[in-house]
């Protein structure tokens, strides 16, 4: 079994509560278990916060929300669900606790993650009756938008476990990665200390304060890191000859007296105050929560366009969404929906987020583009024109497009799509796209646009076959009976 169907989260903090987010977002429902008085109102916060954020991050259809149910015990929390993630604080008598009362409560067959950063799953395993089902689930903060989660087995974790895990997670839109053995910290969390212990030193010695730290590494290597890997970028580094030029030539380099790895900084009051106030003036007076959500922005962001990288097909944790998406439309697509023919589709459904807007508070002129390209591939999707279809070596491509602009779409505000076929044969499909405001009806924007059927390979248009052209042909009847739209046929300036 690697799907899961019910949750529990022992523990609703930062990472916790954003674990339960990911769950929910991805359609389970989520026993939650945190004896902090105002568990509910944290969590609450980190799923709007969630909530907000795929908003921004896909317009492929989410399953429905999975629910919340806030628990009286541990016990009560871990009955009958696939996947128990404990993610209380980090001390090793506490965890290992918390891991042996679940262990006692759920199901023998149940998978039991911890979000430990450092703690070996052999230390938290001593005391289980089933330790084989147990292994650390370690992700990154944001949870709901990060995807990686390393997974790591202790002495007693089963190999079945692990490769249960990896298949769970990736169901709901994480990159699983195995760590072959387990070590304090891991991974990503190595690497983590290695820098912020340089980090440090560089603060306490005066020469830079944290805004520049953090510059140095946002306008460099931290972009690099955002789409290669350490080892890939120094590959490049090392021109035509590769990694081994690479080595050979800055491979001295290590022996050279540069860092403090190996000294630990004194973090005495001093210091503390010191990486608190110019910490506090890069604020500038932003809030945790305004902080977040910029990051959230941001992460988004960079995720769309490394979704566009290596020619289309994705790159890293673009690659990672867009293969979640193609499940998503696989499971909820429009091909499994009933529309109205009658009058105009309706198709897409959205809400104007931030990503969308300029400095005014407006929706952008190529978010048009993109929301009237979201409403041509639901037709697509709806006429049978799917991901297999356009892997197999077809596709319609848009040849012509005409959009008019009659209102503004501001942040936040609900909008709906609604399209009409104008005409249609078996190489072409003529429609006309409208935007309108969700709460009036109004039409904020229209699009006419052709498209011609191809055989991607061949480079050049051929006729739909038949099973598109069954589906294409009922709608293209229905709405040979409607109105021709306003605007059909109109040219760049012409008067209304």
């Amino acid at each position: 079994m690697s799907t899961i169907t019910r949750a529990a989260c022992i523990g609703g903090g930062v990472i916790g509560g954003a674990w339960a987010a990911r769950f929910a977002l991805a359609g389970i429902d989520v026993n939650i278990f945190d004896p902090h008085p105002e568990a509910e109102r944290i969590i609450g916060e980190v799923m709007a916060n969630a909530e907000r954020a795929y908003g921004m991050l896909t317009m492929a259809p989410l399953p429905p929300r999975g629910r919340f149910t806030f628990c009286k015990s541990v016990q009560e929390a871990v009955e009958d669900v696939d996947w128990i993630q404990e993610s209380v604080p980090e001390r090793l008598p506490l965890k290992r606790g918390v891991i042996t009362e679940i262990d006692a409560a759920a199901r023998p067959d149940a998978l039991i993650g911890s979000s430990t950063s450092g703690l070996l799953p052999s230390d938290l395993q001593t005391e289980m009756k089933h330790p084989e089902r147990m292994f650390v689930a370690h992700p990154y903060n944001p949870v709901y938008l990060l995807p990686l989660v390393e997974l790591v087995g202790g002495k007693k974790t089963s190999p079945e476990t692990i490769r249960r895990a990896e298949a769970a997670v990736a169901e709901i839109g994480m990159k699983g990665v195995v760590i072959a053995k387990e070590i304090e910290a891991f991974v990503g969390d190595r690497l983590l200390e290695a820098l912020w212990r340089e980090a440090l030193w560089l603060i306490k010695d005066d020469i830079c304060d944290t805004e520049t730290l953090d510059d140095v590494m946002r306008y460099s290597f931290g972009m690099r890191w955002a789409q290669m890997g350490l080892f890939e970028t120094y590959r490049i580094a090392g021109g035509e000859a590769g990694m081994r030029h690479f080595l050979a030539q800055f491979g001295p380099c290590l022996k050279w007296p540069w860092t403090k790895f190996t000294d630990v900084v004194d973090l005495d009051d001093a210091l503390v105050e010191k990486i608190g106030a110019q910490s506090d003036k890069q604020a500038a007076g932003r809030s945790i929560r305004e902080l977040e959500r910029i990051r959230d922005v941001n992460l988004v962001g960079i995720m769309h366009a490394l979704k566009a990288g290596d020619g289309g097909k994705g790159w890293g944790a673009g690659k990672l969404l867009a293969d979640f998406e193609k499940r998503l439309w696989a499971k909820g697509g429009d091909q499994s929906k009933t529309h109205d023919a009658s009058g105009p589709l309706r198709l897409v459904d959205t809400r104007v987020n931030a990503a969308w807007v300029d400095y005014n508070g407006h929706m952008t002129e190529h978010r048009y583009l993109q929301l009237f390209g979201d409403t041509s591939d639901a037709l697509l999707r709806l006429i049978g024109v799917d991901f297999a279809y356009v892997e197999a070596g077809h596709s319609y491509y848009t040849v012509e497009t005409h959009i008019r602009h009659l209102g503004e779409a501001k942040l936040g505000q609900a909008l709906y799509t609604t399209l009409q076929l104008v005409s249609s044969d078996d190489k072409r499909i003529h429609f006309f796209t409208r935007i309108h405001d969700a709460a009036s009806g109004d039409v904020i924007a229209t699009a006419e646009q052709m498209m011609l059927h191809v055989d991607a390979k061949a480079g050049k248009s051929v006729p739909a076959p038949a099973e598109v052209m069954a589906k294409l042909r009922p709608i293209a009847e229905a709405h040979a009976k409607l109105p021709v739209p306003e605007g059909v046929g109109r040219h760049v300036g012409q008067r209304r």
